[in-house]
């Protein structure tokens, strides 16, 4: 096996801050809560602990091993694996590469708003005004219709770009310096908020809603649909991600123990996320107004929260300046280690300059994301985000599971999975049942319910008041070239061969 010349780490620690920084993102901060008010608080949180330790972390570690393992990304590792399986990293590639387009809008949003939060300062009270600060400084129409880009949405976009980039430049490297501060900072935040909110009248009416469990929401079953869910799509697995990552970890690494602490501190944060809202909203008097759509969470009910927060204007802007400016720092680790998965798999596939790589993908992704930076990008992006989240990522698990337990084998996979453990090992009993069985068959149940909702309860037309034509380019033909990546792939790497480029082989070997 022919392994790549690449970056490392600097050390453990970088590592896991890292990964805890991909894993932990805006759904952490806004959907993870909404989903709690939505099903029965604690109850949610049950399910959702139980889901993260059967399935999310046996998937966590099995990416992050076979990445040891090849020290390439995700297109790769699966060639690496089983040839005829390489077309499902690049599924996660591809896909990886649609959902950066439009989470770099949702970056410069929140960019956006957290300058514009010093106008809460003269809302105090004025619930109305609050929760249309953002349609107006976004210009958004809500559907599709409206072209424009306003200037401060372009001005947003550009700056979250450049930052995106900076923070990757120089891969491993690079990252290591950023996590360090983008990590720490949105934890230290929350806590901010998380005491401000704690002592407000009416907060424990809040956390009562979030820790007591209702045992008639378990009579629900989007109960289960969601909390496992929410498992996947925080933990940034399915996506490339976490094999870029684990492709940059060195022999020594303990992946057993490791893939544990980033699960369990992702899974701490949204905990701590939930006691801020649901604090928060509780100490307003405004419990019964959580939802679970992150956007309508952040941009339009918060900032009624933040202007209520107290009589004086000015604390109540500092306060919604510091609860942007933690979504900023959430958001910016998510948005670059998407880029940094799609840039591994590119660079190790055609043998380029992964610097080179990385900035080419920013350049393309970014020109695309234009079309979210338009009065229609809401729109767009509420479509594409249904698509590329709830029917590819769900499906690219399915497909992730059957490569690695039944095209493969999962116990040489718990084999590099317990390479340096000490005291903790992950069980192969517990690894198998999870990769074959739990996981492929949950996910596939959650895909078969989101199909079902779509397809028969909504006739198959996701959002009435967006056009069909749209739903039908945004999603189903974006879904079609995400699956057919692989193949494109092949074609171009067949092409060039016939010009005297030389493919890598990729081989599981034993160690010694």
């Amino acid at each position: 096996m022919v392994k790549s010349k690449r970056s490392s780490w600097a050390s453990r620690g970088t590592f896991i801050l890292a990964a805890i920084g991909s894993a932990v993102g805006l759904g952490n901060a806004w959907r993870f809560p909404g989903l709690a008010a939505k099903h029965g608080g604690g109850m949610f949180l049950a399910v959702y602990l139980a889901a993260l330790f059967a399935m999310g972390i046996p998937l966590l570690m099995m990416e992050l091993s076979i990445a040891r393992k090849f020290h390439r990304g995700a297109g790769d590792c699966f060639r690496g694996i089983n040839r005829k399986t390489e077309f499902v990293g690049w599924a996660a590639t591809a896909n990886a590469f649609v959902i950066v387009t439009y989470y770099a809008a949702v970056f410069g949003w929140v960019l956006l708003m957290t300058v514009y939060a010093v106008k809460f300062a003269g809302m105090t009270g004025d619930s109305e005004a609050a929760s249309k600060l953002f349609f107006e400084v976004t210009e958004t129409t809500g559907v599709i219709e409206g072209f424009g880009i306003p200037l401060p949405v372009l001005a947003a976009l550009i700056v979250g770009w450049i930052l995106i980039y900076w923070c990757i430049r120089n891969g491993a490297k690079s990252v290591g310096k950023v996590v360090k501060y983008t990590v720490f900072i949105p934890v230290l935040l929350l806590i901010v908020m998380a005491v401000k909110g704690c002592t407000m009248p009416g907060a424990a009416d809040g956390l009562k809603k979030l820790f007591v469990p209702d045992y008639n929401a378990l009579q629900d079953p989007s109960l289960w649909i969601d909390a496992i869910g929410q498992v996947f799509f925080s933990l940034s697995i399915m996506m490339a991600i976490m094999f870029a990552y684990g492709s940059y970890l060195n022999e020594k690494a303990n992946i057993a123990v490791d893939a544990v602490i980033i699960a369990v501190s992702d899974a701490a944060i949204s905990v701590l996320s939930g006691i801020v809202m649901f604090s928060t909203m509780g100490g307003v008097g405004m419990l019964d107004n959580m939802t679970d759509s992150g956007i309508e969470t952040a941009f339009i009910i918060y900032p009624q929260t933040i202007v209520n927060l107290t009589d004086s204007g000015v604390f109540n802007a500092v306060f919604g300046v510091i609860f942007y400016l933690m979504l900023v720092t959430l958001a910016i680790d998510s948005a670059f280690s998407i880029v940094e998965g799609i840039s591994a798999s590119v660079s190790d596939k055609f043998k380029l300059d992964p610097k080179k790589t990385t900035r080419g993908i920013c350049i393309i992704a970014s020109v695309i994301s234009l079309l979210y930076a338009t009065r229609a990008g809401l729109a767009w992006l509420d479509i594409v985000d249904n698509w590329t989240n709830q029917i590819n990522l769900i499906l690219i698990g399915v497909l992730e599971c059957i490569a690695v337990g039944w095209c493969f084998s999962t116990e040489k996979v718990v084999k590099q999975i317990n390479r340096n453990t000490v005291k903790f090992s992950m069980p192969l009993q517990w690894f198998d049942l999870s990769v074959k069985y739990f996981s492929p068959i949950a996910l596939s149940v959650l895909f078969v319910w989101n199909m079902y909702n779509l397809l028969v309860n909504k006739h198959g037309h996701y959002n009435a008041d967006y056009k069909f034509w749209a739903e039908i380019i945004a999603g189903w033909v974006v879904s079609a070239l995400v699956f057919v990546s692989g193949f494109f792939i092949r074609i171009i790497i067949n092409h060039k061969k016939k010009n005297g480029f030389v493919e890598d082989e990729i081989i599981w070997e034993e160690e010694q």
